[in-house]
């Protein structure tokens, strides 16, 4: 008997995932009940309008930022080719990860996982952009447009601010945090292997 139209298109997805270097399923966050403090908090973070361009208090920052950005842009050429579009990338994803208290690498480690760097990726379950959010966070913290969750700032503020709050709510615990991002908490497949994809975007001295 001939598969189902929707089982042949489950199962395209998963293969296409498998050969894009994706091996967890992609945002899948749950809708939860927040505090009014939490909710404001979040909605103050996602409108902040101020470009994301990285602050830099002094000549020794500066420098790091620069090494930083001069490695990530070598390693990241073969999956954004272009030269402005990966500035572009990496200073919204500097700018947004540090702003929410994360490391870049993990952020950079993250989108590997969720979206293999496709700004237009949509997953089975409906969440979108690179970090993979679902559109369900436009009316919990947002204006309800969720086409702008492909909007490169838009989509990297909300997923570093609901990362932010979900290792917040896990008091720290980044292994539970990352399993409640993606709707698996508790799960070790999707933690381990935003963990193992961040290895290969750290930076700094080696051991």
């Amino acid at each position: 008997m001939f598969p189902s139209a929707a089982s042949a298109l489950l199962a395209g997805a998963l293969l296409l995932g498998a050969l894009l270097g994706n091996p967890a399923q992609a945002g899948n966050q749950k809708e939860e009940q927040l505090a009014d403090a939490v909710r404001l908090a979040l909605a103050n973070a996602i409108h902040d309008s101020r470009p994301p361009k990285p602050v830099l208090r002094d000549a020794q920052a500066r420098a790091r930022y620069q090494a930083w950005f001069d490695e990530m842009s070598r390693r990241l050429v073969k999956r954004i080719p272009d030269a402005l579009s990966r500035t572009e990338f990496l200073e919204a994803v500097w700018y947004e990860a540090t702003r929410a208290g994360l490391d870049p690498g993990l952020v950079l480690g993250l989108i590997q996982v969720e979206s293999a760097y496709r700004k237009y990726a949509i997953s089975i379950a409906g969440a979108r952009g690179y970090m993979q959010v679902m559109p369900f966070w436009t009316k919990v913290i947002g204006d309800s447009d969720r086409r702008m969750l492909f909007h490169m700032q838009t989509n990297l503020r909300y997923g570093c601010s609901i990362l932010r709050m979900y290792i917040d709510m896990e008091r720290g615990n980044l292994y539970l945090a990352l399993g409640r991002y993606n709707g698996s908490r508790g799960k070790p497949q999707y933690p381990n292997a935003v963990l193992a994809a961040w290895k290969k975007w750290e930076f700094g001295p080696k051991a």
